[in-house]
């Protein structure tokens, strides 16, 4: 089996509440997603989503997978999709860094695999740990009572597990967190995410705040040291997203006993080759992980599902169902969400197939 085509159009994914706001005066109200087709000499096909969340939160941009993707497709005809480690290494040797690039390619390559064996994705990534995975609601960034009255409307859907939006104002942020926890019933899991909004001095002044609440602290500070030093100042949950950008940074998380649970984004690392890498190693080592990427519709969704469902409940700190946050579809048969639950498709594959109807036409296509 040979890649003879690789394909990408982009599209727009709306907002369903209208505005997504996290640190530092960032918001987005339109995802500029990118779906890609790898298609082989088989007559199997490929497909992935890569979504970036702005510019401005990782070193990641919209533009950049399609550009990416002209760069690095022509050295892809002509392999087996199915020898996802040379497909790796000869997408390293034509870009360096830039992972964000790879991972549609090599999430599209674990569809086909799943498509040549006759199995579901989450088979090929270990089999089914979970029947039914858990969601977490991120509640964007507003007033403390508007973000409690999000918290309480998406705990009435059936979701139990809830990632506030923080790093802003110091004063703001603490009656943001108190005001939600109060809008939420005992155990049920509240991670106050800065997404490295606070210095390291307004991250003493939160935690210390809220010390006597039940939330976890997530990626208060932008350095690795800043967030250790608040990790040894509270005895709240700790969660590492940003900085865990792949095998080597998991390392040193787990080396200096930096995080209690790390955010395992799939583009982030690179797709689900590195993501698996690093999944397989946080069960190794007992890490507890939200399994999720940066944004995007419902096959980003899909490839989440497939993920989740291979990892062990007790590890699976929560995942997310993006696709439920934006108002176009852009697949068949993704995975839905029932209360606060979801799962992976059974049928080969991701188990989703493109609507070319929405899609249009390509934007970028190699042969």
């Amino acid at each position: 089996m040979r890649i003879t085509a690789i394909k990408a159009w982009q599209v727009d994914l709306p907002l369903k509440e209208g505005r997504y706001g996290w640190s530092n005066d960032n918001f987005v109200e339109v995802f500029d997603s990118t779906v890609v087709a790898v298609e082989t000499d088989a007559g199997i096909t490929g497909h992935a989503e890569c979504c970036p969340l702005g510019s401005a939160y990782l070193p990641a941009y919209a533009g950049g997978v399609r550009a990416g993707l002209a760069e690095i497709g022509p050295r892809l005809i002509g392999l087996d999709p199915r020898d996802l480690g040379t497909l790796d290494r000869r997408m390293n040797a034509a870009l360096r860094g830039h992972p964000y690039v790879k991972a549609p390619i090599d999430i599209a390559c674990w569809d086909i695999l799943g498509q040549a064996a006759g199995l579901p994705v989450y088979r090929l990534l270990g089999g089914a740990e979970q029947d039914e995975v858990v969601l977490y609601r991120a509640i964007s960034q507003d007033a403390p009572d508007a973000m409690a009255r999000s918290a309480a409307a998406y705990r009435a859907e059936g979701y139990t597990r809830f990632q506030l939006k923080v790093g802003g104002d110091v004063e703001t942020d603490i009656a943001r967190i108190r005001a939600c926890r109060a809008a939420l019933d005992g155990g049920e899991l509240l991670v106050c995410d800065a997404n490295t909004g606070w210095t390291r001095p307004e991250a003493a002044r939160v935690v210390a705040a809220v010390a006597d609440l039940d939330v976890a602290i997530e990626q208060p500070c932008a350095s690795f040291e800043e967030c250790l030093s608040i990790r040894r100042r509270t005895p709240l949950p700790f969660v590492l997203d940003e900085l865990v950008t792949g095998f080597d940074t998991l390392l040193r998380v787990l080396a200096e006993d930096a995080a209690d649970a790390i955010n395992l984004k799939i583009s982030k690392v690179g797709g689900l080759t590195k993501a698996r890498l690093v999944r397989d190693a946080c069960v190794a080592a007992g890490m507890p992980m939200t399994i999720e990427d940066t944004w995007g519709g419902d096959i980003v969704t899909a490839a989440i599902a497939h993920l989740a469902r291979s990892t062990p409940a007790e590890l699976c700190y929560s995942a997310t169902d993006f696709n439920s946050y934006v108002t176009v579809s852009i697949a068949e048969d993704a995975p839905q969400r029932t209360g606060g639950t979801m799962t992976a498709s059974d049928r080969p594959g991701l188990g989703v197939t493109p609507r070319l109807d929405v899609l249009g036409d390509p934007v970028l296509e190699i042969r």
